[in-house]
């Protein structure tokens, strides 16, 4: 099998001004409009957290102290958490062990 390589002799370097006019004129790739924008839903934060951490919604609910049906509105983006909440899903995300630990500690 031959490695084909590039050289960058026979690359065209384009300007930016060039890319923005060739990105354009693909009318599959078209930028997204301010209405393209407010009809997508952004993932929730909660939900990028809990699944990093391999949690089902139930074990990350008991393990943080959220109510499950809180962290369930929050990824189907029916509510928001506040913005001390948003703090605290910071804090999990930073030190989940320890957050864990401090929220759950085992009986002597």
């Amino acid at each position: 099998m031959r490695k084909t390589t590039t050289s960058s002799k026979t690359l065209r370097r384009m300007t930016p001004e060039a890319i923005e006019a060739a990105a354009r004129a693909d009318r599959d790739a078209q930028p997204l409009t301010p209405g393209d924008l407010k009809r997508m839903k952004r993932t929730p934060q909660a939900k990028i957290i809990r699944r990093a951490l391999a949690l089902t919604q139930e074990e990350f609910a008991v393990r943080y102290h959220i109510p499950l049906g809180t962290l369930r509105d929050w990824e189907q983006g029916r509510a928001e958490p506040d913005q001390a909440t948003q703090a605290y899903l910071k804090v999990i995300a930073r030190e989940p062990e320890r957050v864990g630990r401090l929220l759950n500690p085992r009986p002597h």
